[in-house]
């Protein structure tokens, strides 16, 4: 509990009404208010919640912080031109500021967030700390497992999360930085001693509108950083070095092409691992293909920076395993392999694919099967159908969280992506199950099915109702009933 006098210490705001009174708790959502909470009223792009003032007050709300003052005199109002940042702030000093107590590390970039991060908790942790993580996939507080629903949290459900990583006795937050959360705000007032760049690629152009800004929310991670903080950018992704422009925080780089501060090498690989070099060491590592040297390399270099010893950082990544729903492997009782993979944009889904180009013999068929999300980017729809067609033997056009729009129209905006040389390849089928099932009928023994797009996703979005699905199961099930 603080007063509202202790949080307004971290902000400036417009004051109306009484700042001696106790604070219970905070929050974005009128629902969740109780007596004396502080209810925060943002302009959403679904809702205002400006509109829902009354119902917070209605259940026990002390104080409304928002950007348009409301009609009300008989509760204290902080007017802010930027609530959301406003939020952050006052979450964290709610908090105690938790995220000074920890070593904060941030990954931002359109791929490979969700296992750098994972790979950094599995690190750290392994090498006997107390850790966190904060990822698309889960948080997790300590080896306690708290599902997730956004890939970076709203502010203050953000700074409850850390606070409790302390109380815990953790050492380390590793974290996914999302670039709607750099824009909305959501991690205002934390303290990261590390930011982590992975690559920039053709994304959120629905959210950002266009790429100039998505590149802008990315980098503005990279300019707040203290100047006692690291800042570690990916050297062979060509907006990389855009990132560190500004930053006060100290610079390093890490590639497999260009000349860095921590580089890599490939030696070889199949679909079991690959053999890299790193600095002086060469090892057997469990993640395959090229973005996942990248993803590893900065891992490595992570830990480096937090004064990790190098032969510890090499000896326990070659024990980590894939992080679920990044280039998992499953293979069936008929030799069919599959792989299930996250890739929902045109980057990370070539890249999956050029892996699995290298590693096979090309005597095998290589089948795609992929969709893209409703209410989401359309241009990158046509764009995923090239890059599957292209690279495949065949295609299968799916559903992947269609949501409100009609999967028809997502596969029509697809199928515009592909070249009329390459119809006869392409099959569109709306059930993702039965587009995985056709599959394993197309397929014989060594051939791969590629499902992309979903990974470690267990539900389907349709109509705004999330049905179970999860493309390792219905895999792994429809394989077992055709043996």
């Amino acid at each position: 509990m603080k007063t509202l006098q202790e949080l307004l210490s971290a902000v400036n705001c417009n004051v109306i009404g009484r700042t001696d009174i106790s604070i219970t708790g905070m929050t974005l959502d009128s629902r969740e208010v109780k007596p004396g909470y502080l209810f925060v009223a943002v302009k959403g792009s679904i809702s205002d919640g400006h509109t829902f003032i009354p119902k917070a007050i209605e259940n026990g709300a002390v104080a409304i912080l928002c950007e348009t003052t409301p009609p009300f005199s008989d509760i204290t109002i902080l007017q802010s031109d930027d609530a959301r940042q406003a939020a952050g702030l006052m979450a964290s000093a709610f908090y105690d500021h938790p995220s000074k107590k920890l070593k904060l590390a941030g990954v931002t970039g359109t791929n490979g967030k969700t296992t750098v991060a994972t790979l950094m908790y599995r690190l750290f942790t392994a090498l006997g700390n107390r850790c966190g993580l904060l990822s698309t996939v889960e948080n997790v507080i300590d080896g306690e497992i708290i599902p997730a629903t956004h890939t970076t949290p709203d502010p203050i459900r953000l700074n409850e999360l850390l606070a409790r990583m302390v109380d815990k006795g953790c050492d380390y937050c590793f974290m996914e930085v999302s670039s709607h959360a750099i824009h909305q705000e959501r991690i205002a007032g934390l303290d990261f001693d590390l930011g982590i760049f992975t690559n920039i690629t053709h994304d959120h152009l629905d959210y950002h509108h266009t790429f100039d800004a998505y590149l802008a929310a990315k980098r503005k991670f990279f300019d707040d950083l203290k100047p006692e903080a690291s800042a570690l950018t990916n050297r062979d992704d060509r907006n990389g070095q855009v990132m560190l422009q500004n930053t006060r925080a100290t610079r390093y780089t890490y590639a497999l092409h260009h000349v860095a501060d921590f580089q890599a090498k490939i030696i070889e690989h199949d679909f079991g691992g690959m053999l890299l070099k790193i600095g002086k060491h060469e090892a057997w590592f469990r993640l395959v293909g090229k973005f996942n040297a990248y993803n590893l390399l900065a891992a490595y270099a992570s830990a480096f920076i937090f004064g990790i010893d190098e032969d510890q950082i090499i000896t326990t990544l070659t024990s980590i395993p894939a992080v679920s729903g990044r280039f998992e492997y499953l293979k069936t009782p008929n030799g069919v392999i599959g792989i299930v993979d996250y890739a929902h944009t045109p980057d990370a889904l070539q890249n999956v694919l050029e892996t699995i180009n290298a590693i096979r013999s090309k005597n095998e068929q290589l089948i795609t099967i992929v969709g893209c999300g409703g209410n989401r980017d359309h241009e990158k729809r046509p764009v995923m159908a090239a890059v599957s067609c292209k690279e495949s033997d065949r295609v299968i056009l799916t559903s992947d969280n269609p949501r409100n729009e009609s999967p028809e129209a997502i596969l029509s905006d697809m199928m515009t992506g592909v070249k009329p040389q390459d119809f006869k390849k392409v099959l569109k089928i709306h059930d993702r199950a039965e587009a995985i099932k056709t599959a394993l009928t197309l397929a014989n023994k060594g051939d791969i099915i590629l499902i992309a797009g979903k990974g470690h996703e267990k539900y389907q979005e349709i109509k705004g109702v999330r049905h179970p699905f999860d493309d390792v199961a219905v895999f792994t099930e429809t394989a077992q009933k055709m043996n």
